[in-house]
């Protein structure tokens, strides 16, 4: 038997190596259900058996009771499907017939993941061998909560999820939001208690980071209610999978459905929205919805859905609620389809609270540099925004991804509230409070760079005939050293027979 793991191994890693040798000749897009699946089928049987052992030390015969169960938020796991039957099945041929007859049971146990599990692990491309030896990692790592090494599941879920991105690349956008962005949002927008609405919701990820915020600041996540609705029905599932793995009670709508053609929360008024809609997105159904309600500011563009997920996100805001939600750049200075009217009119109407330029290969699914938007119904600094440019910002983590530290989060986040509490000074090149007023002078183009200018350079004293001198004999010495080393190469592989030509 393999050693067992200990809560604070961070044994994500080792999971998604292993998990990783089940792919074979399936893309990333489809085997990342099965190890997803597979976590959350370990999720539901830990937290039931924990439950189930207590209630025999009770004593009282109540281990099956359901009611006991559903009660206290835990999924019932009927006999067949607990991963005691799983993990003896292992090594056996029908282990994925094993795991496909789990699910069933569990969704018809728990009306509330009708439709959700996985339920493919018996197809034949899937090595069934590779299959067991994941169900054995699985079965020999403790993933209960040990002291402040919480939520062990939930973290391999959201580590798997950025891998799955990661290996997706081009496609992840649909379902996956960098962490360091959404933890931005969150930071800026704080939501403690109300409603949070995600009309793009995506596998989740703002409400995951909403409640990780709220148990920082040790607060409930009783006290948040969430909403959300996602398009894509297999991101869809994912998302009900990865909220139910966090504890996180979500109302996603009955079903996956288009926002703008099916909006499944109508009367919904939030007090929060966190938001990471499709950029730049085509043919998303305007030519049906001319004169619908959402268009208080103006008719978006067929092209383009920028200012329609703005404008739906300012449709569901109550009387005090707030807006994140990121944008590709072109949407701060567009003039094309009626689109600098729209910015212009929600402008004037004194909702755009903060913009902040974000650096670019922050995504896996684009290299493209996007900005976040803060929106306000009832803003403390009536009549002003606030830019901050964030472009240079980050930590190359990859040669092609970047992202943002704690530190560059605390530092937007900051920035912001000593802007709300009428404290902010401005800096050049970072951050500038600006009137209604001056970005009006501006066209109502919302670029950043246009008003927190450019940072001073320090001087360093040096005057510039001295460093010109200074830097010219550097780089001819250099290029004396470069002339040596030609010569050097040149006569080694002369040495061998072989010239330059």
């Amino acid at each position: 038997m393999a050693k067992v793991n200990s809560a604070d191994v961070g044994f994500e890693k080792q999971i998604w190596n292993a998990a990783d040798l089940l792919r074979g000749s399936m893309d990333a897009s489809e085997y990342k259900h099965v190890v997803l699946g597979l976590i959350f089928l370990k999720y539901i049987s830990d937290r039931f058996e924990q439950k189930y052992r207590d209630l025999v030390a009770e004593g009282y015969g109540m281990e099956e009771d359901k009611d006991e169960y559903t009660a206290e938020n835990i999924f019932f796991v009927p006999q067949d499907s607990r991963w005691s039957v799983i993990a003896s099945a292992a090594h056996t041929p029908e282990i994925g017939k094993v795991i496909d007859n789990a699910m069933v049971l569990i969704e018809n146990e728990n009306p509330r993941l009708k439709g959700v599990l996985p339920k493919n692990f018996a197809r034949p491309e899937l090595d069934k061998q590779k299959l067991g030896n994941v169900v054995d990692l699985f079965t020999n790592i403790n993933m209960k909560e040990h002291g402040d090494s919480k939520d062990i599941l939930g973290r391999t879920y959201e580590y798997c999820l950025s891998m799955f991105a990661s290996a997706e690349g081009k496609n992840a956008g649909e379902f996956y939001t960098p962490s360091c962005i959404v933890r931005t949002l969150v930071e800026v927008l704080k939501p403690y208690h109300g409603r949070v609405f995600d009309p793009a919701c995506g596998s989740g990820g703002m409400f995951v980071q909403s409640a990780k915020f709220i148990e920082r600041h040790q607060g409930k996540i009783n006290d948040i209610s969430v909403f959300g609705q996602e398009y894509n029905p297999t991101t869809w599932k994912m998302a009900q999978m990865n909220l139910a793995i966090r504890g996180i009670e979500a109302n996603l709508g009955e079903y996956n459905a288009d926002s703008f053609l099916n909006d499944r929360h109508p009367s919904l008024k939030a007090d929060f929205v966190i938001a990471n809609p499709p950029f730049n997105m085509s043919d998303w159904g305007a030519d049906k919805l001319q004169d619908d309600v959402r268009w208080k500011y103006g008719i978006p563009p067929a092209g383009n859905a920028n200012f329609a997920w703005m404008q739906h996100m300012i449709h569901h805001l109550s009387p005090k609620g707030k807006i994140g939600l990121v944008l590709a750049n072109g949407a701060l200075s567009s003039q094309s389809g009626g689109e600098g009217t729209i910015r212009e009119n929600i402008i004037k109407d004194d909702l755009v609270e903060c913009v902040v330029a974000m650096p670019d290969k922050l995504f896996y699914s684009t290299g493209i540099p996007v900005s976040l938007w803060f929106l306000n119904r009832d803003k403390k600094q009536k009549g002003k925004t606030v830019f901050i440019d964030a472009r240079n910002m980050g930590t190359m983590v990859t040669r092609k991804l970047r992202e943002l530290t704690e530190e560059d989060i605390l530092k937007i986040a900051g920035t912001y509230d000593a802007y709300v509490e009428g404290q902010l000074e401005n800096e050049k090149g970072f951050c500038a409070v600006v009137t209604t007023e001056d970005i009006a002078k501006q066209d109502y183009i919302l670029t950043p760079g246009r008003y927190v200018g450019i940072a001073e350079t320090q001087d360093d004293g040096e005057p510039f005939e001295e460093k010109m001198t200074r830097l010219t004999t550097e780089l001819g010495e250099l290029f004396e050293k470069s002339h040596e080393l030609e010569a050097e190469i040149k006569k080694q592989l002369a040495s061998i027979g072989f010239t330059i030509k």
